[in-house]
């Protein structure tokens, strides 16, 4: 395997910012130190880091990749791409594909696809019906090898909704891994779309934030937690989006001793409501992006550690979906294109929920950075760091001899823009199209493999099957 040295990078890890060499060995951080020499006769390919950033590749702990089932939207193949050229080089994907993946062969079935094709380290979560719970239960047996149980506790359709009582206390109780949930009271959010429907007029995608409301993620988050304290559940609260919300959380212990920790999104702590009127159906997404007071909080929380780690629940739908009444295939991708004078039929309720972020995901919060919003050392923690610790992820996650080489390499002096040319999402656009980020990702390495560098690939070796230490 090729030897690779980066010389002279700021390496940002564990709380501080050094400029150090680092030398990549057998898929493996072999050395930090501040200066590395080596023997000239050793085949190594040196790189320039002087005036870079050197980050731990992200962990993203909430994706839908639509692989089996729905890969007219998605394929493993091209999003992990997208992924690994974003600078995340470890997914964790969720399990409402078709089939749903609700059985350990079906598991299995994506592992196996995974092996194949995906370009970044991977984990597949077991989905939970009100009818498997036993088998469900059956990934304590593998607590190293799968990233967690999910539930949609709202938001979701035919067998995925849990909302059988006894089923989940079957499973908070017997579960020995990590349970993420999706948190939406079903039963308010029903209430609030007949009370809308009532006013008698067409509904758009400002209503989302209404029907999907703050009570009702509350109510959902807080019989989650209810759940996981009766029975010492280790509970993971995915897409946490209301101020409401964070009262049920707290800081005053390390994340490595929380038994209940929550996520929060890229899209909340940038989207508000305002939004709508120029984005529609773009920024439609479950929960729901909601009134600016909302984001403010999200942002407290994160800085302050209520909230402990950061993802994108990335989940691209076709163009046609999301705009399911604008008929004209040319018309479709124009209003991907703009973010301006959105036309009524593209602003109808109807389009699909969920939004393709994870190309994009890093870059938005080294835009904050420059903001002056979060600090590089924060979004390390926050996006790397805190998910390894969180999911017990095996020598990821971290900068430190010794662990796989999934490392970033970032030129802040760059600029990025999200353009169609460049976007790898199977889909085809984002609702941050023609945003221009003030970063750019030059290299992303995965256990040691240089997959992207300078624009160009490397697909000859693929990602992992991420290991937990439980």
């Amino acid at each position: 395997m090729q030897i690779y040295l980066i010389k002279n990078i700021h390496v940002v890890n564990e709380g501080n910012i050094r400029v150090s060499d680092v030398l990549i060995k057998n898929g493996r951080i072999e050395k930090i130190q501040p200066l590395i020499l080596t023997d000239s006769a050793t085949n190594i390919i040196e790189i320039n880091g002087e005036n870079k950033f050197l980050l731990p590749g992200v962990i993203d702990d909430q994706v839908h990749f639509r692989e089996p089932g729905l890969t007219q939207k998605a394929t493993i193949y091209t999003e992990a791409k997208a992924a690994v050229a974003g600078g995340v080089t470890s997914f964790m994907e969720m399990p409402n594909t078709i089939p749903p993946a609700f059985t350990i062969e079906l598991l299995e079935n994506k592992y196996a696809i995974a092996a194949q094709t995906s370009l970044a380290n991977y984990s597949f979560y077991i989905g939970t019906s009100n009818q498997n719970a036993e088998e469900t239960l059956k990934v304590n047996e593998r607590k190293n090898e799968v990233c967690g149980i999910k539930i949609f506790m709202g938001s979701s359709t035919g067998n995925l909704l849990v909302d059988n009582p006894l089923v989940l206390d079957k499973v908070f109780a017997e579960s020995e891994i990590l349970i993420a949930t999706h948190c939406e009271d079903e039963k308010i959010i029903k209430r609030n779309l007949e009370l809308i429907k009532a006013e008698n007029r067409e509904l758009t995608t400002k209503d989302h934030p209404l029907i999907r409301n703050e009570d009702a993620c509350f109510e959902s988050s807080f019989y989650a937690i209810q759940l996981a304290k009766k029975y010492n559940s280790r509970l993971h609260i995915l897409h946490i989006s209301t101020e409401k919300e964070l009262q049920l959380f707290g800081n005053l212990l390390p994340l490595k001793e929380k038994r209940i920790t929550a996520e929060v999104c890229v899209h909340h702590l940038h989207f508000t409501s305002n939004d709508y009127e120029c984005l529609g159906n773009k920024i439609k997404c479950n929960p729901a992006i909601k009134a600016p007071h909302n984001r403010d909080s999200l942002w407290s929380a994160l800085l302050d550690d209520r909230l402990d780690v950061i993802a994108t629940d990335h989940a691209p739908h076709l163009l046609s979906e999301k705009f399911p009444k604008v008929q004209d295939i040319s018309r479709q991708s124009h209003l991907a294109e703009t973010n301006i004078h959105l036309p009524h039929e593209a602003r109808s309720l109807d389009g699909a929920a969920g939004l393709p972020l994870v190309q994009h995901s890093l870059l938005l919060m080294l835009y904050y950075y420059k903001q002056g919003k979060i600090s590089l050392e924060k979004i390390v923690q926050k996006m790397s760091h805190s998910v390894a610790d969180c999911f017990q992820v095996s020598e990821r996650g971290y900068i430190r001899e010794g662990y796989h080489a999934d490392l970033v390499i970032v030129d802040m002096n760059a600029t990025t823009v999200a353009s169609t040319e460049s976007i790898l999402y199977k889909c085809g656009w984002s609702p941050l199209q023609g945003f221009e980020f003030p970063a750019s990702i030059t290299h992303t390495f995965v256990n040691g493999h240089m997959a992207y560098g300078n624009g160009e690939w490397d697909e000859s070796i693929k990602g992992h099957r991420l290991k937990f230490e439980r």
